[in-house]
């Protein structure tokens, strides 16, 4: 007879943190067991972790890290557009600052003159 694994829920979201997400993906890869089977053994449900092992797989473990919760794709996205955007601001500041120094150093009557 097969020993049968009865998995109860208590009704509520199980909060997993990062390093439970990253130890059970990784736990995947190796490809000795099928991702169901890592699923079943560490309570986690089949689709969850076929989303995880996705998200990993294409962003790598930024995907799982951030908040302790799935960061998808999107979001990512959104993100280092974010911080492209801030890196364009923050050169154009360096621009600025440059020129009015170098406006600062030839005198107000050079500046007259080069206007």
């Amino acid at each position: 007879m097969s020993e049968v694994e009865i998995i109860t829920d208590g009704g509520r979201r199980r909060r997993w943190s990062s390093a439970e997400k990253l130890r059970i993906v990784e736990a995947t890869l190796d490809g000795s067991e099928s991702i169901s089977a890592v699923a079943r053994r560490n309570g986690v449900a089949p689709n969850l972790m076929y989303l995880w092992r996705k998200l990993m797989v294409e962003r790598g473990s930024v995907a799982v890290i951030w908040d302790d919760g799935v960061t998808s794709n999107k979001k990512v996205r959104q993100m280092e557009d974010r911080i492209r955007e801030l890196e364009r601001q923050t050169a154009e500041i360096h621009i600025r600052i440059a020129l009015m120094t170098r406006f600062s150093a030839l005198g107000t009557a050079e500046i007259v003159r080069v206007a």
